[in-house]
């Protein structure tokens, strides 16, 4: 896909990409981190970085008029990681109802290039299903093809 995106920075093993998003509430670094959970399975972790502590919040809302930009940040992402970790799977999963939502839109909006590339699943009363337009998931899981 190539959407326009922010630049972002990884470091040596591609398992943390930072980039800054700008708007009306300044610049806020986010993070993209990826944590092996088993072999094969990696999790997407997103949200604002706490340059203090390290940590990650996912809950903060920074409303800083780049929501499709930082989304297309997050895609970018994937799509390196999956270049450097081939034959892994993601789940992704927002830490909102509304979240994941956004999630599957933006697989929605952009599923012919999506499915040119990667094999997506959506978690559906607790059973993996191939993805489907306009349905609803839990969590996704995708992987390079």
């Amino acid at each position: 896909m190539q959407l326009s995106h922010y630049s972002y920075k990884t470091n040596d093993n591609y398992l943390d990409y930072e980039f800054i998003s700008t708007g009306p509430k300044g610049r806020i670094k986010k993070i993209v981190r990826f944590t092996q959970i088993s072999s094969n399975v990696f999790n997407l972790g997103f949200g604002d970085l706490d340059d203090q502590t390290g940590e990650i919040s996912d809950i903060s809302v920074t409303n800083n008029n780049d929501s499709r930009k930082v989304l297309a940040t997050v895609a970018s992402t994937i799509n390196d990681f999956t270049l450097q970790y081939p034959n892994t799977w993601i789940i992704a999963k927002g830490s909102t109802i509304s979240r994941t939502r956004l999630y599957r839109m933006g697989i929605t909006n952009h599923w012919q290039e999506i499915s040119r590339d990667f094999e997506v699943f959506g978690l559906k009363e607790g059973s993996w299903q191939p993805f489907e337009l306009r349905k609803d998931y839990d969590a996704f899981l995708v992987r390079r093809l």
